[in-house]
């Protein structure tokens, strides 16, 4: 599992994902992922292109991280679900709870107002 990140403006950041988001890709992605995505306040667009899986354990870590930015004042959105992770995500109802975009750039475009 792969994490990289880019501050697109100031308090917006693009994190793209890559590989398997199951207990081994979490495990992986862990510490990284969390201190990009809780350290501090910030918009953040996480691009879900290139997550091939999605386990539970994985939905945890995207959860973990949106409340903790949620905590922080800031909000974390979910972007690019492949067809099998998006349907993992609207079945478990993740949707409702963290916003699902299309693409990147109608991502970016929610945050336009904030």
């Amino acid at each position: 599992m792969k994490v990289e990140s880019t501050e697109v403006s100031p308090g917006l950041i693009h994190v793209t994902l890559e590989g398997r988001l199951d207990i081994d890709g979490s495990r992986a992605i862990d510490d990284r992922f969390g201190f990009i995505t809780t350290t501090r306040k910030a918009n953040i667009i996480v691009d879900l292109s290139g997550v091939t899986f999605l386990a539970s354990i994985g939905i945890r870590t995207l959860m973990s991280a949106a409340r903790g930015q949620q905590g922080r004042g800031g909000k974390l959105v979910l972007a690019v679900a492949q067809p099998i992770v998006q349907k993992v995500l609207v079945m478990a109802g993740i949707d409702q709870l963290i916003p699902l975009y299309d693409s990147v750039e109608a991502a970016t475009a929610a945050f336009a107002g904030v």
